[in-house]
């Protein structure tokens, strides 16, 4: 079979991987013209462990991974007002890594798919034999399955399914990632992950490794609010006059290349699927970053798509299928999403 997957987020690297696995012809595309940055801490649990487990990257994976012995909360003069000791029975099954790092592992893992970097699909022309796939890039290919792997701002559910707004539910927040070099920092941090909570705001350092301090920042917004066209300059707008070492991270805090922004965000759809087209990951089942499930559910998701497409010809059963081994578990998820929405952020 033929496979024109969009998107080179771990949803689609995992697709990727698991199709060329079964013998598939994939050509995985991808709009951005290289891979992103390190982005944000995840951890890598449950069913999405499983899944990296099956796939043979463990050991690749936990070269890349960290561990984080406390959670400690400061005041804004810096004094440390709770400390928590991590002492979770699930810990020998979770993995803690850089979103980037885990990304580059399925994509090294990748042995036969065609990769394409800075072009994705423009457009997309059913027939009862298949789709014709044009690209931006103005070549045309065709293929028996097209998947959808390219996050919550899915072109390929815009294309099928009809506008965003039908299905992105935005939670009220915003949130940011980086990573930097900085010895000091890293060092004073030892091996916890160190939070500040304000009135609407929360602000999150941790080492990573290497000297590297990754750093999380998340904050409330009003009802349709819009993202920024400056992301960093809206950051030190907001966290202007908070204390800790925030303003030290606001000072290292790279150009739009390095740095991830964006809403927290739901997707909820009722069907994932529609003739040859099948969504996999945020495009159509984003939990949020709230539950720190996403990577997990991506993962998830492209294994089941692979399995039901080896165990059925027939692609309406393929999709039928997917969708109900899926759904209630991210029926699940989702409304641990807003629950911790809901109780997020004082």
């Amino acid at each position: 079979m033929r496979v024109v997957v969009c998107g080179a987020g771990i949803a689609g690297l995992a697709s990727a991987w698991w199709l060329e696995r079964d013998g598939h012809d994939v050509m995985l595309v991808e709009r951005a013209p290289a891979r992103h940055g390190a982005g944000y801490m995840l951890d890598c649990q449950e069913s999405g462990y499983d899944s990296v487990e099956r796939m043979g990257l463990l050991p690749r994976l936990r070269e890349r991974a960290f561990r984080l012995s406390e959670l400690v909360y400061h005041h804004d003069d810096g004094s440390v007002r709770d400390r928590f000791t991590d002492e979770g029975p699930a810990a020998d099954r979770m993995i803690s890594l850089l979103r980037g790092d885990l990304e580059e592992s399925l994509h090294d893992a990748l042995t036969a798919s065609d990769v394409r970097f800075g072009t994705s699909v423009a457009e997309l022309a059913y027939d009862g034999d298949g789709v014709t796939v044009t690209l931006t890039d103005g070549s045309v290919d065709r293929a028996d399955l097209v998947v959808g792997a390219d996050g919550v701002r899915s072109w390929i559910r815009e294309l099928v399914f009809g506008p965003a707004r039908r299905f992105v539910r935005d939670l009220g927040f915003r949130t940011a990632a980086y990573v930097f070099s900085d010895e000091t920092t890293a060092r004073d941090l030892g091996d916890a992950l160190h939070m500040l909570d304000a009135p609407g705001l929360q602000v999150g350092a941790y080492p990573v490794g290497g000297n590297r301090v990754a750093t999380t920042f998340t904050h409330r917004v009003p009802p349709g609010a819009m993202l920024p066209d400056d992301a960093r300059a809206e950051l030190r707008r907001v966290y202007r006059g908070i204390g800790w070492i925030v303003p030290h991270l606001l000072e290292r805090c790279p150009g739009p290349a390095e740095l991830f922004y964006d809403r927290v965000a739901q997707v909820q759809m009722p069907r994932w699927g529609s003739d040859r087209v099948v969504l996999v990951g945020d495009a159509c089942q984003a939990p949020s970053l709230l539950t720190g499930r996403g990577a997990g559910m991506a993962l998830t998701g492209a294994e089941l798509l692979a399995d039901e497409l080896r165990r059925h010809d027939h692609v309406p059963t393929v999709l039928a299928r997917y969708e109900q081994r899926l759904q209630p578990t991210i029926r699940r998820v989702q409304a641990e999403g807003r629950e911790a929405a809901e109780n997020f952020i004082p």
